[in-house]
């Protein structure tokens, strides 16, 4: 173990016989240099500087089959870098770098850092003077029980992959004619580059006869006859079968020795140092700290040069260890900082021994990331030298996700418009600096008309397609210093700043109105969207930001009211009708639970026998504190609070109930209509819906005829087909409202399992005088009748309109000029007046 009073150094064992060539050396040159100095590695170099070492062992990784594999430059194929120890270092050092790095070729330089030699793990071994504890050691729990055994007419590549796959350092090769062993080594896999033919059967490659030992002999036995034989395998045989049964390899007796010499040196260093142990375990346990975190660590020398990182440091950067010792970080530099960033990095390191920041840097793959790092100065003990320890983690989804967090807090994410959060804080520093200058600003509000109609019938991608195109029509139109913001929904608000006046804040409104007038093209559609807006003045309609919102708010809700696609200002008198309203929305869920709502009929006469051929069952709501509220009032707040289809169904039971009665009592109608929302239909439940109510008060249901407007078809004429089909199994007539007033796509009519076609009222209250109009009625009752649909007259109110229906060929008419909706009692009542007098 030592000599004189001194442990074995480097100096001591090293051999100066330092093989090497170039890296453009072809391989089959430096395998010619290897066999004839019968070593098992050769260095290579670039401009006299070593720069790689290739070895025995990485002759599996060749690919024979490429003709030309032989002349590859012996650079190409190297590993690197290439470890080296000083000359000065023990040999215990030495073998914990083996173990450490799991090599076996040390390159060994002198005080002045210059290659001087090379040192194996095999010359440290066999210098420890263990042999004779190999003595005490038998071949049964060294040998290598699992060989791979080939065929002697095997292709050599099956050896090579099999050495390959297994890392085995070599196979046997049964000769069955010869009942003989061969074996074929590493060595004999390099030296088939100097005639490479990967072809050739196992047997002319494979070396024979074997010595062979038993698991009973020592490894001392083992070792003395392979040095005696300069052989570096023996096949290890049953005593009593003589059959082989594994594999010794040279490898194997020296692990033993290894083993033997690390305990010898484990218990010199333990006597001689007891405080060099504890470090030493420390080390240990900080090297499994460092490789367990998720951080990634990398140590440095005072000179920048890496010499130890973890698996982490591996998986965030894409270089593996092998790749970065001995280089400089500065390889992950993303070059985004300048040289000012990094002075003023080391100014702290070297004044505080820490530095802590954000930087970016760049991955192996080209990658720029966002890392949070920590960089520390390490003195270590009793010594000058200084080390530096950088721990980071990639903070860049981190920093992505903030950002987003950021932008969500204050922007819209469909239109990237402020929302309501930034609005109201611009809004603050507007008011403040209004107050502060005396100036107006006026608060504008924005709602799309009719925009749930375009959601509902061609998706919520095409309503946020119009949303978007609504946002940018408007900032067109925006002055600096002005803010539109969306608050949800189809709802924008606009904040002007520095009105001149009132007459301002109105043409800029009209502008607005004039750009949303243009169509816009939703894909292969073409929509219309008006919009309702309001404003409110400060400081004449209120003095802070709730007010001036609200009244903007009420003043919109004006603008839908007299008609909507227009703008109001705001007037003290409109919080009473904002007031009515929200009184209105409170007190409809509680007009369902009550019973509050009642069905009236509108009898419908027929042209040809003036007698009524059938009733349309129109919805009331009595309020007890309200009164009568109007269709047009809280058929809109059912679809506002998603109460629709469930009006829908009381509806449909109440009239299918009515009607079963008044076939009890004799009556003698065809139909009773019932008007469906769009998005009963949708749902995809209305024939279910119907088929209950029928079966409920057992009634047919060819007495009952569903009313729906063209806007029901749009979203999916597919489904809609399929769900009125299954309402005509039931018997149930089907009737086209409104004709005229939506997208009127004709194809409908011949698509659809249409029965009626009902001319909408504004159509008829301007015939027979005005030409266009009596063109398009007369245009389609002719249509209708070429279709063999019933035609029915929506809001006859004059004897010249009948007249000029019946002169047209109309079948039935509707309006104030027959009946007006009465409730049940009262049409009963009128019907059988009208059954007298017909």
């Amino acid at each position: 173990m030592e000599t004189g009073n001194r442990q074995l150094q480097i100096k001591d064992i090293f051999s100066n016989r330092l093989l090497s060539c170039g890296r453009d050396t072809p391989l089959v040159d430096a395998v010619k240099l290897m066999r004839v100095d019968k070593v098992s590695a050769i260095f290579v170099t670039d401009n006299e500087r070593i720069v790689g070492i290739w070895t025995e062992s990485d002759s599996v990784k060749l690919n024979f089959e490429n003709p030309t594999f032989s002349l590859t430059p012996i650079g190409a194929l190297m590993a690197s870098p290439v470890h080296d120890i000083r000359i000065n270092k023990t040999l215990g050092e030495a073998t914990i770098k083996f173990h450490q790095l799991g090599i076996r070729h040390l390159l060994v330089k002198d005080e002045d850092n210059q290659a001087i030699g090379a040192v194996s793990l095999s010359d440290i071994v066999r210098n420890q003077g263990l042999d004779h504890y190999l003595h005490f050691r038998s071949i049964a729990d060294h040998f290598e029980r699992k060989i791979s055994v080939l065929k002697s007419d095997d292709c050599i590549s099956v050896a090579i992959n099999a050495m390959k796959e297994k890392r085995d350092t070599a196979v046997l090769v049964f000769n069955e004619t010869l009942a003989e062993y061969g074996i074929i080594t590493q060595r004999d896999i390099a030296y088939m580059v100097l005639n490479p033919d990967w072809r050739m059967v196992c047997w002319q490659l494979a070396s024979y006869p074997m010595y062979s030992v038993t698991p009973e002999d020592s490894l001392f036995d083992a070792y003395r006859l392979m040095t005696a034989k300069s052989i570096r395998h023996l096949v290890v045989k049953d005593p009593k079968t003589e059959l082989v049964i594994g594999l010794l390899a040279l490898k194997n007796v020296l692990t033993e020795i290894e083993t033997a010499y690390c305990s010898e040196l484990e218990k010199v260093l333990a006597q001689r140092d007891v405080a060099l142990q504890k470090s030493e375990k420390n080390l240990y346990l900080a090297n499994r700290i460092i490789d367990a975190s998720l951080d990634g660590i990398m140590i440095t020398r005072c000179d920048g040069e890496i010499i130890q990182v973890n698996p982490a440091f591996s998986i965030l950067t894409g270089y593996q260890d092998y790749e970065v010792l001995g280089q400089n970080p500065s390889l992950l530099s993303s070059g985004i900082h300048g040289a000012e960033y990094y002075e003023k990095m080391w100014i702290q390191l070297h004044d505080k021994g820490v530095w802590q920041g954000e930087i970016c840097n760049r991955k192996k793959n080209g990658d720029v990331y966002v890392e949070w790092l920590t960089i520390i100065e390490i003195k270590e003990p009793y010594s000058e030298d200084v080390l530096y320890a950088a721990i980071f983690s990639d903070i860049t989804e981190r920093k992505n996700a903030e950002e987003k967090i950021a932008r969500l807090a204050y922007f819209d994410e469909l239109t990237s418009l402020p929302n309501r959060r930034l609005f109201h804080d611009r809004l603050s520093m507007a008011l403040a600096g209004a107050h502060r200058d005396k100036q107006t600003l006026a608060v504008m509000f924005i709602d799309l008309d009719r925009f749930k109609e375009v959601n509902d019938s061609l998706g919520h991608s095409a309503g946020d397609q119009l949303l978007i195109q609504v946002s940018e029509r408007i900032k067109k139109k925006l002055r600096e210093g002005d803010t539109l913001a969306r608050l949800g929904g189809d709802e924008f608000v606009i904040l002007l700043t520095e009105v001149s006046d009132i007459d301002s804040v109105v043409e800029f409104a009209n502008k607005i109105l004039e750009q949303l007038s243009v169509p816009f093209e939703l894909g292969e559609i073409c929509v219309t969207a008006t919009a309702s807006i309001g404003a409110a003045i400060y400081p004449e309609d209120g003095l802070d930001s709730e007010a001036l919102l609200k009244h903007a708010d009420v003043a919109m809700y004006r603008s839908k009211e007299i008609g909507r696609n227009s703008f109001q200002l705001y007037r003290a008198s409109m919080n009473a009708r904002s007031l009515e309203r929200l009184s209105m929305l409170s007190r409809f869920q509680s007009g369902l639970d009550n019973d509050e709502f009642e069905l009236y009929f509108q009898p419908l006469q027929c042209l040809t026998s003036n007698r009524i051929s059938s009733v349309e069952c129109l919805l009331r709501w009595h309020d007890p504190n309200l009164g009568m509220i109007s269709p047009a009032q809280f058929i809109p707040l059912a679809e506002e609070l998603g109460l629709i289809i469930q009006l829908d169904k009381w509806v449909i039971n109440r009239a299918c109930e009515q009607m079963a009665f008044w076939r009890y009592q004799g009556v003698d109608i065809r139909r009773i209509a019932i008007n469906v929302s769009a998005q009963h239909l949708c749902q995809g439940d209305l024939a279910m819906t119907v088929a209950h109510a029928l079966n409920k008060h057992s009634l047919n249901g060819r007495y009952v005829e569903l009313e729906l407007t063209e806007s029901s078809f749009i979203s999916n004429l597919h489904d809609a087909k399929a769900e009125l089909k299954k309402l005509k199994n039931l018997g149930v007539s089907i009737a086209l409202d409104d004709f005229g007033t939506g997208y009127s796509a004709l194809s409908y009519l011949t698509k659809l399992p249409i029965d009626i076609l009902k001319i909408d009222a504004s159509f008829i209250a301007k015939i027979p005088d005005e030409y266009g109009n009596s063109e398009i009625v007369s245009a389609v009752i002719a249509m209708a009748k070429a279709l063999n649909l019933h035609v029915v007259a929506e809001g006859v109110e004059k004897p010249e309109q009948r007249q000029f229906l019946q002169k047209l060929g109309c079948h039935t008419l509707q309006g104030f000029l027959f009946c007006k909706p009465l409730a049940a009692t009262n049409w009963i009542n009128f019907y059988n007046c009208a059954k007298l007098t017909s």
